[in-house]
């Protein structure tokens, strides 16, 4: 199988959907639903380590529920890496994807297709804690320390989390309530350097070749402190930019708005980028931000002095 740094999304017809299942059905070895906020995502792979990734990772739907959406994850030789979708049947095919990260995120991203178009229910591509009853969530680009940060985060007694990567967000009148959709968390292993409380839960983990483990999180921290939803209060983007002087202050919705759009609403997994889709996503960022105090954070310390940062915000009422 092939990896890389990136993917891009061919979008397909649904009689092109219809050839290729045609074609992989013969190969298909392992079927798997899970349930990811109500809707019912069916893989279907000739991959061992992924169906019990994908087992360990997400919440089981009954094999007696029909499938909303569907993930074909096949290894083909002599292939190079391909991800189609079918936004029509909502089904999407890896070819020769090894990373399983990419895996998961495709599932949510289907999930996220779904609700958007039919029950007007949005995601976000960051992490979601819940300290004292009051939501808070981490965007970032990747690779500027979201994953690292929340975990930083729960160190604090006090604090709960939802996710560390992907929730959904309803708007209810004033508020912006955020539900979490994973049963355990697809995570760097290298968060155990950082933290050296995470040590334990990282060397009892299976780690992928791309550094990166499933961990039930709730051995450290306790069961009681996963959530499944909580109310937004604060938005927390991160970035780093060494021009830039100012470690943190407070920001508008403009200007929240206009960095989200500048990169693509952090989300580099978001399976259709149309004209509708960007305008559905940008009036749902601007009520969601209306909603909340939003901060903007530079990264740019080492992680500590940045965690104390985001402390800082977090607990101050």
């Amino acid at each position: 199988m092939k990896s890389g740094s990136k993917y891009d999304v061919e979008l397909i017809s649904l009689e092109q959907k219809d050839e290729l299942m045609k074609k992989y059905s013969k190969n298909i070895h392992y079927e798997e639903r899970a349930d990811i906020y109500g809707c019912c995502i069916k893989l279907l792979t000739n991959l061992k380590y992924v169906k019990e990734r994908w087992e360990e990772n997400f919440y089981p739907m009954s094999n007696h529920v029909r499938s909303h959406g569907r993930l074909v994850v096949i290894e083909e030789k002599d292939k190079p890496l391909t991800v189609l979708y079918d936004p029509l049947s909502k089904t999407a095919f890896l070819i020769n994807v090894d990373y399983y990260g990419w895996v998961k995120s495709l599932a949510l991203a289907t999930a996220s297709d779904i609700l958007e178009d039919e029950h007007g229910i949005n995601s976000v591509h960051g992490a979601c804690i819940d300290l004292d009853g009051k939501g808070i969530c981490l965007i970032a680009p990747s690779g500027t320390g979201k994953t690292t940060h929340t975990y930083g985060m729960l160190r604090i007694p006090q604090v709960r989390i939802l996710s560390d990567d992907w929730f959904f967000v309803r708007l209810q009148g004033e508020n912006a309530l955020s539900y979490g959709s994973e049963k355990n968390f697809y995570t760097p292993a290298d968060v155990a350097q950082a933290w050296n409380e995470y040590k334990q839960l990282v060397e009892n983990a299976y780690i992928d070749p791309q550094g990166r483990a499933i961990l039930n999180v709730r051995w450290i921290i306790g069961k009681g402190r996963v959530v499944p939803f909580s109310t937004i209060r604060k938005v927390i983007i991160l970035k780093r930019d060494p021009t830039d002087s100012r470690i943190t202050r407070t920001i508008n919705t403009d200007e929240a708005l206009e960095f989200l759009e500048k990169e693509r609403f952090c989300n580099p997994h978001l399976l259709v980028r149309s004209d509708r889709k960007k305008n559905l996503r940008n009036q749902f960022f601007k009520k969601f931000l209306d909603r909340t105090e939003t901060y903007m954070v530079n990264a740019t310390p080492p992680p500590r002095e940045t965690n104390d940062v985001i402390k800082e915000i977090c607990v101050k009422s």
